[in-house]
């Protein structure tokens, strides 16, 4: 009994200790948006979570450390660690209904590609997905627009064809210009909104099935073995 109240008064100390440096950042930088503060592995530094980005900070809120920590004895990268778990994508909060949907072999495998119709590297990837097989493609058409004006209109054209994933594919790999009309029901301006709320802002963007999140564009086998690393983290 003494031992469960003495962890319970540490437990309330340390959360009285976290909530009074946040009060004390956000006082000290109004414009920031810290989303969580708790105990790095060192010492008298805290890391606080600002958006996507990690830094460390003492218990005054002074002095930041901007950087990548590592555990030397076990070779990883604690930082990049924190990272891929922020940006760890909810898969099954996904709206695949507008997505192209693609199944290779048995589908058993399932990915998710956010892709812009004119991205050099987008095309350089769609070159590469044929080479999967057993996997599930969901390929969200994500123009966008500031980098390629005519984006939209070809994502909108391509979803109205009669054959989407075919459409997608001919124009990424052999430059054949979609030719259907744009005016019919399509998620292309949903699918801009959840790229933003989801902090994707280049494509291509591959999301696996735990959540786990690769941008930039990757070869047939790096893919593969990034599919296979799940539920190894």
């Amino acid at each position: 009994a003494a031992f469960l109240m003495a962890l319970v008064t540490t437990v309330h100390a340390e959360q009285g200790d976290l909530s009074a440096i946040a009060t004390k950042l956000s006082a000290l930088y109004p414009a920031t948006q810290f989303n969580e503060i708790r105990p790095s592995k060192f010492d008298g530094l805290y890391e606080v979570v600002m958006g996507k980005n990690i830094g460390y900070t003492d218990s005054e809120g002074r002095y930041f450390l901007f950087g990548h920590v590592f555990d030397m004895q076990t070779r990883q990268d604690l930082t990049q660690q924190r990272i891929d778990e922020l940006n760890k994508v909810n898969f099954s909060e996904l709206p695949l209904k507008d997505a192209i949907k693609e199944v290779r072999g048995k589908g058993q495998r399932k990915l998710v590609v956010f892709s812009d119709p004119d991205c050099p590297f987008c095309k350089k990837l769609e070159r590469e997905l044929p080479q999967l097989d057993n996997v599930t493609i969901y390929t969200f058409p994500l123009p966008l627009e500031g980098l390629h004006p005519d984006a939209p209109r070809k994502a909108k054209s391509i979803w109205c064809s009669g054959k989407r994933q075919a459409a997608w594919h001919d124009y990424l790999v052999s430059d054949k210009q979609p030719t259907a009309n744009t005016d019919c029901a399509n998620p292309i301006d949903r699918n801009i909104q959840l790229g933003q709320k989801l902090g994707i802002n280049g494509t291509p963007t591959l999301v696996a099935e735990d959540g786990r999140v690769m941008p930039g564009a990757a070869s047939a086998a790096q893919i593969e073995n990034w599919l296979n690393q799940k539920g190894s983290n």
